[in-house]
């Protein structure tokens, strides 16, 4: 096949030689071909648990004006989708003062599933981030062309639209492949824009880097690479050009960081403020979400920025949020390769979940990549750019490793797509090299790889065969490149099928708000039906559970050991099902307290309720350690000396295994126990970022 293919193409030992035309023609049939595979392998999913949120947010940027909603992710795709959904129809409300998070989600929430028709909504939404991420495609071909040529591109599409990874994440309204596509296109230029210093190239790589900035807070690794491989190549790269001067490249330099700045900036439409308002409208004060951080240095850098108005406000309150959740570890444990872990999974967690997400085949080829590379058995013009490909890589990653690990593959998605060159360079050699064995292992490698993943229709949920595929994932990972709330069709569907006739009121354990539970007409047994919190005042629960695959997972707190051992009455994908009579402490304890932090941040809180209602969670699981320090909080508010101090302390007894935490409560025990009550500040519930 290799060989037709190199005829037709007139390669020869050398190079790929292939005409632009041809070329065009190739790149967008696999593009269409990657969203077609795309567009049948989810067409059954439902919205992400963070789409909503992106997606009515948008709307309001475009609208409004005003960044206040959902600041923890730069603009460019709520923008994107916000316009389209904006011009398409969408009935949204008046953007009201927020409580916290939490009310703000239930606000947008509610505007999305109960003040729209949500599946249109979501077909809308998906049209609209086939074409955006068809686009940033077409835009990261070009860029592998213009520096490792036709054969590589190519050869990096083919991965990308085998990868169920990325065929997952097409059609979402989510940041992930977005910043990746962008960022692995702004290395892959600044190497050739350092390299020979053409203005065409320099702006290109620019506009990419402030376009990857404006997508998700993680491009800041790659842009701060991008510019300090530009300054080495000041001084390291010979001048060619007569008149080049090193002052006219450092001057250069500069233009490709304030042009991404610039392109930042427009994406907050010039303004620093984010309300139009120019009052802060944050739904937690900027001051506080800096102050939420423990390590000094960040908070240091924040303050700069705020200090400097170097970017919006909002992009400094989500860098904040990025840094508290992601770099110093969101408060949750982590089942990583069959153990726990709190915060944060292992060091070799990020390259381990990669090498298991992909299909083997694909492992295969970026593998023989590497050893192309390394045996230097590539275009000698080629070491430096692959060598830089490498170190942004591994700079990636070792940012990764520093930080949580709770998102899974989806955080490490920019990894991905650099890997996906290193494959492309077996795909170059395969077609240019004679040699009969590497042309075998690169269609080996690639029907393998489509073998495996093509006939997973969820490909949220892929796994390789080294663990036994999809429906073992949930066994070894929890975090949320397992599931993030997808299989609400189906639990709709079995519920008005098989559990509305009976009238059986199941207990929901899956990522699935309360407005798409309400817009899905789901009655549930919690106590938002019975309002005193009878049918979960015990353990006991007799009945339908429909619970994610990643809450059987071993737990520090609220362990669901009982059903892990189950054999269940049903499961579709990571949504299992038990029907019986059940003793769980772990379903019934969280239910309650996200009931009472649900009373807590709402537009008109209940505190008495939601007091009354952590005590019935510690009641049946004392185990969680944010529960009674959420309840200290409470009593503090309302003057309790006593009772705060109980709770803080239980608080501190049992977040054993978190030694921030326990500094933070001691320190609080201690004001409790001596200063007046109305000079002590509330202690920030870690299980809030």
């Amino acid at each position: 096949m290799l060989s037709l293919i190199r005829s037709a193409l007139k390669v020869t030992s050398a190079k790929f030689e292939i005409t632009q035309r041809i070329f065009v023609a190739l790149m967008l049939g696999l593009i269409g071909a990657a969203i077609v595979r795309s567009a049948i392998a989810t067409r059954l999913d439902g919205f992400t648990y963070d789409e909503p949120y992106h997606l009515a947010a948008g709307v309001a940027y475009v609208r409004a004006g005003d960044f206040c909603i959902n600041p923890e992710h730069p603009p460019l795709v709520k923008l994107w989708v916000g316009g389209v959904i904006s011009a398409t129809g969408f009935r949204s409300s008046s953007i009201r003062t927020f409580a916290d998070k939490l009310d703000e989600r239930h606000f947008t929430e509610q505007d999305v599933y109960l003040n729209n028709d949500f599946d249109s909504v979501q077909r809308r939404a998906r049209v609209a981030m086939w074409i955006l991420n068809g686009l940033l495609m077409v835009g990261l071909a070009f860029a592998v062309r213009r520096t490792f040529g036709s054969a590589v591109a190519l050869g990096v599409l083919l991965f990308l639209a085998i990868d169920p990874t990325v065929a997952a994440h097409m059609p979402l309204v989510m940041t992930d492949l977005p910043v990746s596509l962008l960022s692995a296109a702004a290395v892959v230029l600044s190497i050739r824009a350092f390299r020979e210093w053409a203005w065409r190239d320099l702006l290109c790589c620019s506009a990419l880097s402030g376009l990857a900035l404006g997508a998700k807070h993680s491009a800041p690794i790659f842009v701060l690479f991008i510019l300090g491989t530009g300054a080495i190549c000041v001084f390291a790269v010979p001048l060619a050009k007569q008149g080049e001067t090193r002052s006219f490249r450092t001057t250069k330099l500069l233009a490709v960081a304030l042009g991404a700045l610039l392109i930042l900036w427009s994406l907050y439409f010039f303004r620093s403020a984010e309300s139009s308002t120019g009052h802060e409208a944050f739904n937690r004060p900027l001051e506080n979400k800096i102050a939420d951080i423990h390590t000094p240095v960040y908070r240091v850098v924040l303050k700069g920025m705020v200090a400097t108005h170097a970017v919006p406000r909002a992009y400094i309150w989500g860098f904040a949020d990025t840094i508290s959740a992601g770099l110093e570890g969101r408060a949750m444990p982590v089942t990583a390769f069959g153990r726990w872990f709190w915060r944060t999974g292992p060091k070799y967690f990020f390259p381990g979940v990669i090498a298991l997400k992909l299909p083997i085949g694909l492992d295969i080829l970026v593998f023989s990549g590497l050893f192309l590379f390394f045996a230097r058995r590539l275009p000698r013009e080629w070491n430096l750019a692959v060598g830089l490909v490498l170190a942004a890589l591994v700079t990636f990653l070792a940012a990764l490793a520093s930080g949580s690990s709770y998102a899974g593959i989806r955080h490490a998605l920019p990894a991905v797509v650099l890997l996906a060159i290193i494959a492309g360079l077996a795909v170059h050699l395969a077609l240019v090299s004679n040699s009969r064995p590497i042309r075998l292992i690169v269609v080996a490698s690639l029907v393998a790889a489509a073998a495996s993943a093509f006939p997973v229709s969820r490909p949220w949920e892929y796994f390789n065969e080294v663990i036994g595929g999809a429906k073992n994932g949930s066994l070894y990972f929890n975090d949320e490149g397992v599931d993030l709330g997808q299989r609400g069709k189906e639990l709709a569907e079995y519920y008005h099928r098989v559990l509305e006739p009976a009238g059986d009121k199941p207990l929901l354990s899956y990522s699935l708000s309360q407005s798409e539970r309400q817009a899905r007409g789901l009655i549930w047994a919690d106590r938002s039906h019975t309002h005193d919190g009878v049918e979960l005042a015990s353990s006991a629960f007799s009945g339908t559970i429909m619970i994610d695959a990643r809450e059987l997972s071993k737990q520090p707190f609220w362990d669901n050991s009982s059903l892990r051992e189950t054999t269940p009455t049903a499961r579709f994908g990571n949504l299992i099902i038990f029907r019986g009579a059940y003793n769980s402490p772990g379903l019934a304890a969280p239910d309650l307290y996200f009931g009472a932090m649900g009373e807590i941040y709402a537009e008109k809180p209940n505190l008495r309720a939601a007091e009354n209602l952590l005590k019935r969670s510690i009641q049946l699981d004392p185990t969680a350690f944010f529960v009674h320090l959420q309840l200290g909080n409470l009593c503090l508010k309302r003057g309790s000396r006593d009772e705060a101090l109980r709770a803080y302390s239980d608080a501190f007894r049992y977040a054993s295994f978190d030694p921030e935490q326990r500094r933070l409560i001691k320190h609080q025990v201690e004001r409790v126990s001596t200063e007046p009550l109305d000079q002590i500040p509330e202690l920030r519930n870690p299980a809030m970022e």
